[in-house]
């Protein structure tokens, strides 16, 4: 074979991929992320603008979703190959081995420490879900159901089936089936009477790439539910409740009500956390606490406390009130 003839069956040609029912009701940008691993988001998002990737023949935007039985045809592209996995230290693994709190045949639920990001990716080489993927190699389908900041700590779901994945993907979608709770120390006296914050939500980007939430009227309908749980000089233990899910949610509208999470370097004043850092507060102070989550039937409900330096912090450093 000639060397001409060789580089043309080594270029990328069109795919046509039929949607059978492992993809059915799945968002387009997901499903082509999973097809092309190796092509980054943002040049997947340019060839659905660019009408290249097209679902039944006409041009789609990356929520669209997709159905069993419907075309996709995806235009030729250069696929780099998949990068060596990094191996993940082995105290990681132990660590990590040591924070699932709950599994089953479909479902991991991992305590993330505060500092772990969920993924890996910018300058990562893992996050949790690459080290949850070398603790269960029998596993094939392991993928995050949702995401967690890098600094907040706290349950996170971990499919372990794409059965598993669609249902609980469908159940924070239509906010039913999945409850999230989570625990804030914030500063300042946070009124009893405080019980909600309703306020619309924008999420810049700016140029070095990093995400900017504020509150603005062209944003999408935000809602957090609060609870007091205790009062100190100075602080206020809360209670957070995400009725929507929107990036930065409840540091924003903790924010927003004047009352910034402690150790929280995007959004809460610097003197401030230079002082709560000397009490100990030496990270950020949010903790997803517990999920309440309905799957096939059955009731799934797992809590983890905060962790011991925080509450230790908070226990011996500040003046209780309430």
């Amino acid at each position: 074979m000639s060397d001409t003839k060789s580089n043309e069956n080594d270029r990328p040609k069109v795919k046509i991929n039929t949607i059978d029912e492992n993809n059915h009701d799945q968002r387009i940008d997901n499903y082509l992320m999973a097809q092309l691993k190796g092509v980054p988001k943002g040049r997947i998002y340019n060839l659905l603008r660019k009408g290249e990737i097209r679902v039944n023949k006409k041009r789609v935007k990356p929520d669209t979703r997709i159905y069993s039985g419907d075309i996709v045809r995806i235009a030729p592209i250069v696929v780099e190959p998949p990068k060596e996995v990094s191996a993940v230290p082995q105290k990681l693994m132990q660590i990590i081995e040591s924070r699932i709190v709950y599994e089953d045949a479909g479902l991991i639920v991992v305590n993330k420490p505060s500092g772990l990001a969920v993924h890996g990716g910018s300058g990562l080489n893992f996050g949790l879900v690459e080290v949850v993927r070398q603790l269960r190699t029998k596993e094939k389908s392991i993928e995050l159901v949702h995401r967690l900041d890098r600094d907040t700590s706290g349950l996170i779901m971990i499919s372990k089936k794409r059965s598993v994945l669609k249902q609980l993907h469908a159940a924070l979608r239509d906010k039913e089936g999945v409850q999230k709770t989570y625990q804030a120390l914030v500063y300042g006296s946070w009124p009893k009477r405080k019980l909600q914050v309703n306020a619309p939500l924008l999420k810049n980007e700016l140029k070095s790439g990093e995400r900017v939430v504020k509150v603005h009227t062209d944003g999408k309908e935000s809602l957090t539910r609060f609870k007091l749980l205790r009062q100190f000089e100075g602080y206020s233990l809360v209670e957070c409740e995400p009725v929507t899910g929107r990036t930065h949610q409840i540091r924003v509208h903790t924010l927003h009500a004047g009352y910034p999470i402690v150790g929280d370097d995007k959004y809460s004043p610097s003197e401030q956390n230079k002082e709560a850092k000397a009490l100990g507060f030496k990270r950020l102070c949010l903790h997803a606490a517990k999920l309440d989550i309905m799957l096939n039937d059955q009731r799934i409900l797992v809590e983890a406390p905060i962790d011991d330096e925080w509450r230790n912090a908070m226990n011996k450093n500040l003046t209780g009130i309430y």
